[in-house]
């Protein structure tokens, strides 16, 4: 299923997409009409997930009790307001897992530095390779959960900020909670997939992260945490390790690679974060950028206006124009 939170009518309501038909079933409007009530399950997407197997086993019983006709609780998906499914995560990490990206990024951002800064810039690249850190463990941030946007929306473009890049990851949303979840078991503990669009304002950056403390304000305007369109449950892709992806920016392909050569797997992720700590239902893991798909990597670069689509294989098209300062 394709789990999607919506505005309707100024409210939000979490539904059911149905791509083939080209609509959205309000799972809130649909429990009413079949059993004449409200469900507290059906509140948020998080009420949903925390519900755990009993919230999908509930939405599947209603959805195939639905009548994608009904106008009491479907509507136009072309008419829908996609929110990020999950509005505020419970927590966002961001791990970092391509190679190519591990390779080309700190060169990239080297480059920026030079053209941001000139003979001031401090940040300088370090060979060809990256930190043997990355192939031993799938290490992490935590991003800001407190600014997420979702599919559709305009991106105010940071102000004093010449070099904003896109980041192309694919990500998970934590359907269980747990603490020293093996591998072999972290399967079960993902709720499902969906794109992340890890907005990077690289002059920032590039200034910033010699301190030592991470991304910093390169990684955390309004807006530059882009979740969507959608959650696709687990069941809907039993090989999330084999899929394609394209970048488009107003329609031209910038980019195509594949979630293919990915150093650890998202169960080592969850494996890794949840050594000694508890890990929620409703966080998100990013994968950090697929090979290839930022402009550190490619080398061309958003101008105010464009319109940008992250499209993953089975998950569906993440779209997003970016505005002016405001």
């Amino acid at each position: 299923m394709k789990l999607a939170t919506c505005s309707k009518s100024g409210v939000r309501i979490v539904g059911v997409v149905d791509v083939d038909r080209d609509v959205v079933i309000d799972l809130q409007q649909l429990h009413q009409t079949l059993h004449g009530s409200r469900s507290a399950v059906l509140a948020s997407m998080l009420d949903l997930i925390e519900a755990g197997e009993r919230g999908l086993e509930l939405v599947r019983s209603l959805v195939e009790r639905s009548d994608p006709g009904d106008a009491d609780y479907t509507f136009a998906l072309a008419s829908a307001t996609l929110l990020a499914p999950l509005p505020r995560p419970t927590q966002l990490r961001d791990f970092s897992v391509f190679p190519a990206h591990l390779r080309g990024a700190p060169k990239g951002l080297a480059q920026v530095a030079l053209a941001a800064e000139g003979a001031n810039a401090s940040f300088k690249a370090a060979g060809e390779g990256y930190p043997p850190i990355y192939d031993r463990e799938p290490v992490f941030y935590f991003s800001n959960r407190m600014s997420v946007a979702g599919h559709g929306a305009t991106v105010e473009w940071p102000p004093a900020v010449k070099f904003l890049d896109f980041e192309l990851e694919m990500a998970v949303c934590i359907g269980r909670t747990g603490k020293n979840i093996a591998a072999s078991l972290a399967a079960e503990h993902v709720f499902g997939y969906l794109i992340f669009n890890d907005v990077s304002a690289r002059d920032a950056q590039a200034r910033q992260v010699p301190a030592g403390l991470g991304p910093c304000k390169g990684k955390s305007y309004d807006g530059c945490n882009i979740l969507g369109p959608w959650i696709v449950t687990r069941d809907e892709l039993p090989d999330p390790y084999r899929l394609n992806v394209e970048v488009r920016v107003n329609g031209e392909v910038w980019t195509r690679s594949t979630t293919a050569d990915m150093l650890h797997r998202f169960e080592d992720m969850i494996a890794f974060a949840s050594a000694g700590e508890t890990v929620h239902a409703g966080e998100v893991f990013g994968s950090g950028t697929v090979s290839g798909c930022c402009s550190l990597e490619s080398g061309r670069w958003m101008k105010p206006g464009d319109v940008l689509e992250l499209t993953i294989e089975g998950i569906g098209t993440l779209g997003n124009r970016f505005g002016t300062t405001s």
